[in-house]
C-alpha cells in the first residue's frame, strides 16, 4: 500500500487524536517518520504537539452507552451553525423532537463549524464569523433543542469540526489546558460529549468511519452493527442482510443548508451530493426499526412518512 499524504494540520490533528502508532498505520509510514515529523513541527512552531497518552483524555470519554427497549432517538449532525441563521432542517429538528418525545437526542458531529480556524484559506477576503461568535450561536440552537428535549438524554460527539477548537488551543496554547472555556465542551454543559454511543450493543453512533459513496454500506458491512454516521451530508439508510440478520449503514445528513455559507470558499459553486435533514430511529423490544429519514425538500418544508410538514 502506498503512503498517505496530509498536510501539517491534518497531521497535528491525526497525531493529537491518534498518537504516533495508529497515525503511522493510518499514512502507512515508519513510527518514527511520525516522530521525526513531529519533532520537525514543534521546532517549527515553537509549541508542543500532544499525543493523547499526554494530554488530557476525560473531555472526550471514548465511549457512551444506553439501553433503550422501546422509544425514539433522534439524531442530527454536521449543524455547522452560523450566526443569525435557523436552517430549515434544525427547525424541523426541534418540531420533532418536541413532538416525539424521544429518550434521547444526539448530535452527531460538527456542531461548530470553525471557519476562523479552517485549514481552508479564505477566498476574495470573504468575511467569516469569529469563534465566540460561532459559539454563541451554537449554544443558541442548541438551547432550542434543550428545551424541546424536555427529560431526553443530551449526547454531543465529537465531529472533525469540533475537534478543530481544542486542537488549535492545543497547538498555540498548551498552557491553558483545564482552564475553564478552553475546551468546547465546557460551553454546553447540558450535553454528554464524546467519542461515540452504543446502543444496547446493536447500533453506534459516531460522527465518521468509512468515507465515499459507499460509505453507509462499508460501514454496516465492516462494522458488524448497525452504524449511525455523519460528516459526509448525504442522509441515507443502507440495509445489509447476511446468516446474523439485517443491520442498517445511516447517514444522518447535515442540518445545515446545502448551499450555506459554511461551505461557499472551499466547494467553488460545484454540485454536491448532499441533502439537509436528520435521522429518527425507533426502537421495539430492544431491536432498531427500519430508521427514518426526514429530508428537506424547499425552505420552510419537510417530507416524513410520505407527507409535508411545514416547520
Amino acid at each position: 500500500m502506498a503512503r498517505k499524504s496530509c498536510d501539517d494540520e491534518q497531521f497535528m490533528q491525526m497525531f493529537m487524536q491518534l498518537g504516533a502508532t495508529q497515525t503511522a498505520k493510518e499514512l502507512n509510514i515508519l513510527e518514527s517518520s511520525v516522530y521525526h515529523r513531529r519533532r520537525r513541527l514543534e521546532d517549527k512552531l515553537g509549541k508542543p504537539i500532544w499525543a493523547p497518552a499526554t494530554a488530557p483524555t476525560d473531555f472526550h470519554p471514548e465511549r457512551r452507552t444506553l439501553d433503550v427497549q422501546n422509544g425514539k432517538i433522534l439524531v442530527g449532525s454536521d449543524a455547522h451553525y452560523w450566526p443569525n441563521i435557523a436552517t430549515t432542517a434544525h427547525r424541523a429538528f426541534v418540531v420533532f423532537i418536541a413532538s416525539m418525545i424521544p429518550l434521547a437526542v444526539v448530535m452527531n458531529g460538527d456542531v461548530f463549524d470553525g471557519a476562523s480556524i479552517s485549514r481552508h484559506a479564505p477566498i476574495a477576503w470573504g468575511d467569516r464569523p469569529s469563534v465566540a461568535d460561532e459559539v454563541d450561536a451554537c449554544k443558541v440552537r442548541l438551547g432550542e433543542i434543550e428545551t424541546a428535549a424536555k427529560t431526553a438524554k443530551l449526547f454531543f460527539l465529537l465531529g472533525n469540526h469540533d475537534a478543530r477548537f481544542e486542537s488549535r488551543l492545543a497547538t498555540v496554547a498548551p498552557e491553558y489546558i483545564r482552564v475553564t472555556g478552553v475546551h468546547l465542551k465546557d460551553h454546553f454543559p447540558k450535553w454528554l460529549p464524546s467519542w461515540s454511543l452504543m446502543v444496547n450493543d446493536s447500533v453506534i453512533i459516531k460522527h465518521r468511519f468509512k468515507g465515499g459513496i459507499h460509505a453507509t454500506y462499508q460501514n454496516a458491512v465492516s462494522s458488524g452493527i448497525s452504524m449511525v454516521t455523519g460528516h459526509l451530508h448525504s442522509l441515507k439508510v443502507t440495509p445489509w442482510t447476511d446468516y446474523t440478520g439485517t443491520r442498517w449503514g445511516v447517514d444522518t445528513g447535515t442540518l445545515a443548508d446545502t448551499h450555506g455559507p459554511q461551505f461557499r470558499d472551499y466547494l467553488e459553486d460545484n454540485p454536491r451530493n448532499w441533502r439537509s435533514g436528520f435521522v429518527v430511529l425507533t426502537f421495539k423490544d430492544g431491536k432498531l426499526l427500519w430508521p427514518e429519514l426526514v429530508h428537506v425538500i424547499e425552505p420552510g418544508i419537510v417530507e416524513f412518512r410520505g407527507e409535508t410538514i411545514e416547520v
